[in-house]
């Protein structure tokens, strides 16, 4: 086991309203639709903490007890092992942070680690302490310095059987198959996070503008506008069905039917077929 001296910085920043929208909020009203129910206010001394381990049965903790169980914290990092990025399954990653050296003593560390897991195509496995609890991460390199990521453990992930084992087995024509492989060909892009909009975020900012302008807000939600959905599988076994419908000439020739172009519309309309030029009769 090794250890690493270092400083962690949060993935992204935070402002003022960020603080306030994950503020959490302690009081909460009664639903209306429980009209019989009698509020009444609960002492100071009544409330305890505790775990729930069966239906209405809870083990009562001490305050007392649950700090003694806290670890202090460190700048260091405690790294345990070595091992490929392909092995860690993507479930087990939780929050990302930016990991720099402390000072100047530990940046020689830093740097011999850093290049030798570039240089291995490894990430190091180790445990860090975050907010007085044990947390296992990840570091990779990244630019001039690594990047952490906290990993979760086994028992906070689900099973996905209890999910997927219902689903039944389906079996894909070869046609399809070729069909929607097409398709996703003609769509294939390079990954660019700038094209993701965050439209609830952008809605609150531009609300809160609003508010500071003196302009009136809506209090009621809009209606969202209903596009037309295509149904991928009928669209498909439409385009298989035109594809045999159509002469084997015509058939190599054309890049894409009424149905892919369907497919492909971003409302789901199929794309209109060009005009056929008019043709000039020779005058000799």
């Amino acid at each position: 086991m090794s250890a690493l001296p270092a400083g962690r910085h949060f993935f992204r920043g935070d402002d003022g309203y960020e603080a306030a929208r994950r503020g959490t909020v302690w009081n909460q009203r009664v639903p209306d639709r429980y009209p019989a129910v009698i509020v009444q206010a609960v002492d100071t001394d009544d409330i305890v903490k505790g775990y729930q381990v069966d239906k209405d049965v809870f083990v009562t903790v001490e305050d007392e007890e649950i700090d003694a169980l806290k670890v202090e914290a460190s700048h260091t990092i405690e790294i345990d092992s070595f091992v490929p990025l392909a092995q860690i399954d993507a479930r087990y990653f939780d929050a990302p942070y930016y990991v720099v050296p402390n000072d100047k003593v530990g940046q020689d560390a830093f740097a011999v680690i850093r290049e030798a897991m570039r240089g291995k195509s490894m990430v190091a496995l180790g445990r860090i302490v975050l907010a007085k609890r044990e947390r296992a991460i990840m570091l990779q390199p990244w630019v001039k310095g690594l990047m952490g990521t906290t990993l979760r453990y086994p028992y906070e992930l689900r099973d996905s059987k209890d999910y997927f084992d219902d689903i039944p087995e389906v079996k894909v024509p070869g046609e399809m198959l070729k069909l929607a492989e097409h398709i996703l060909e003609t769509k294939t892009a390079d990954f660019n996070p700038a094209e993701f909009h965050d439209r609830y975020e952008e809605a609150v900012v531009a609300m809160l503008k609003s508010k500071q302008a003196g302009l009136q807000t809506p209090k009621e939600r809009s209606e969202p506008v209903r596009e037309n959905v295509v149904n991928l599988m009928d669209a498909l076994r439409r385009s298989i069905a035109d594809g045999k419908r159509s002469p084997a000439s015509s058939r190599k020739q054309r890049s894409m039917t009424e149905s892919e172009a369907e497919i492909m519309s971003p409302k789901g309309s199929a794309a209109k077929k060009p005009a056929a030029k008019s043709r000039q009769k020779r005058t000799g």
